[in-house]
């Protein structure tokens, strides 16, 4: 047991890590002219990952064609929100020559607002590539990035724990509500499962998360809900946001969450439920191969998320100052397209196209097995796979999570709805926190500032 968990744990930190490497990666020079340079935050899957594979076999695609272009990936170091610092700071200042840049759903608006990036051609987002995703590459009625991997809201569980509690029903996959969830918890409660705390935790400190499991909330609670219109304007009401609150309010419950998720991201929420602490788990796709390498399907499981499940994800641009634009453009359409695309999938990414999760014509040829073996001859890759390979809950359970997730606002002044909207909502999770109407006020009045109307 003690060496499953410090295989999980070398896991999570590897996992939870947004950037790469051993400090700041070296900026990029025109030196190179027929080098595509890619910035991208650190690839979860690991060192030598499925992003670097891709990358790789493009490259012997070029040599083979004698193109004399090859492709490059920089890691930048650092959590999500100092990489886009790092790639606003870079592109705005002419200091790296970065040709295709990785950026997360919600920085695409500022970027393009910007003209940080460069309109693409339609063509680029075909019929395969899923709805929602594909909206999230759109600013201003104009492509400006191609979805590469994506990501939503999932819920994880413990069956052992279940069974140990006498409840029979252990295969949620079909989707539960979150009254039923909380059934399920007092159950648990009164019969608390070895090392058990409280029935479920997520990510709530005062970074992205909480904003993620806000939106959840709010968007589950009111229907139809929107923070911002298309144009990235403030678009809530008062009483919108108090029935959102109430609906945070109500599932961050002490008898419910663990409270150490108040102050956690993903890897220590992930680390308090390999432990044992809760039996639920809102978490992202990687966590279902990272998990699998200590529990077997016997004691763990995946579900839809209850109530509405947000969009993540990262979507590849051309740079506008690219003097390879061209070429750059010809390297996105390759990463991802329909086999690359299986590739992420396999890998434990969520891929963005829909034949990866069907079409079982489509197959991973260009990257190595999904995991390589261990000294004694063990499979270090113990996610379970249908039987054309995929993870197992890919096509019934993580198609349909992407296909029906809401997006976070799409406004270019996005990071500074995020950071009030998370600051705002700090006092829910104080001491003596006020009542749902004084916090909906407050919030208004913040965002009203943050993203004029």
């Amino acid at each position: 047991m003690a060496r499953r968990f410090a295989t999980l744990l070398t896991l999570l930190l590897v996992a939870a890590c947004g950037g790469g490497g051993n400090g700041a990666a070296p900026a990029p020079s025109a030196d190179e002219p027929g080098t595509i340079v890619i910035a991208s935050g650190r690839d979860v899957t690991g060192k030598n990952g499925v992003r670097q594979q891709l990358i790789d076999a493009w490259n012997a695609r070029q040599e083979k064609d004698g193109s004399g272009y090859d492709a490059r990936l920089v890691e930048l170091p650092g959590s999500a929100d100092e990489q886009r610092g790092q790639l606003l700071g870079a592109l705005q200042s002419g200091s790296a020559d970065y040709d295709v840049v990785n950026l997360d759903v919600t920085w695409v608006p500022e970027f393009a607002a910007a003209d940080l990036i460069r309109p693409l051609p339609e063509t680029m987002i075909d019929s395969d590539v899923i709805a929602s995703v594909a909206d999230t590459a759109r600013w201003d009625d104009k492509v400006y990035a191609v979805p590469f991997n994506s990501d939503v809201g999932l819920l994880y569980y413990r069956t052992d724990h279940l069974r140990q509690a006498a409840i029979q029903q252990t295969d949620l996959s079909g989707g539960i509500g979150w009254r039923r969830l909380e059934a399920l918890i007092n159950t648990l409660n009164d019969h608390k499962p070895k090392g058990y705390e409280r029935g479920w935790t997520t990510q709530l400190d005062a970074y992205e998360g909480r904003t993620v499991n806000a939106v959840e909330a709010f968007a589950s609670a009111v229907e139809d809900f929107s923070l911002t219109d298309e144009d990235g304007h403030y678009d809530a009401t008062v009483d919108e946001l108090t029935a959102g609150i109430a609906e945070l309010r109500h599932r961050t419950d002490e008898p419910y969450t663990l409270p150490d998720a108040d102050d956690s991201d993903e890897a220590a929420s992930l680390g308090d439920f390999a432990e044992g602490r809760t039996t639920f788990l809102r978490h992202w796709p990687y966590a279902y191969r990272t998990l699998y390498q200590s529990f077997t399907d016997d004691q763990l499981r995946v579900a839809p998320l209850p109530g509405r499940a947000v969009l993540g994800g990262q979507n590849l641009a051309v740079t506008g100052a690219s003097q390879r634009a061209e070429k750059a453009a010809e390297l996105i359409a390759f990463l991802t397209g329909r086999e690359s695309e299986r590739c992420l999938l396999d890998a434990g990414f969520a891929a963005t196209r829909k034949s990866a999760y069907v079409d079982d014509d489509v197959r991973c040829t260009m990257t190595g097995a999904p995991a390589s073996p261990s000294p004694a001859g063990e499979s270090a890759d113990r996610m379970p796979r249908d039987g054309a390979g995929r993870p197992g809950y890919a096509r019934r359970i993580l198609l349909p999570a992407l296909q029906q997730a809401v997006s976070r606002p799409r406004t270019p002044l996005y990071g500074a709805f995020t950071q009030t909207f998370t600051a705002r909502l700090g006092p829910l999770f104080g001491e003596d926190p006020p009542s749902d109407a004084v916090l909906a006020e407050s919030l208004d009045s913040g965002l009203r500032k943050a993203l004029p109307d």
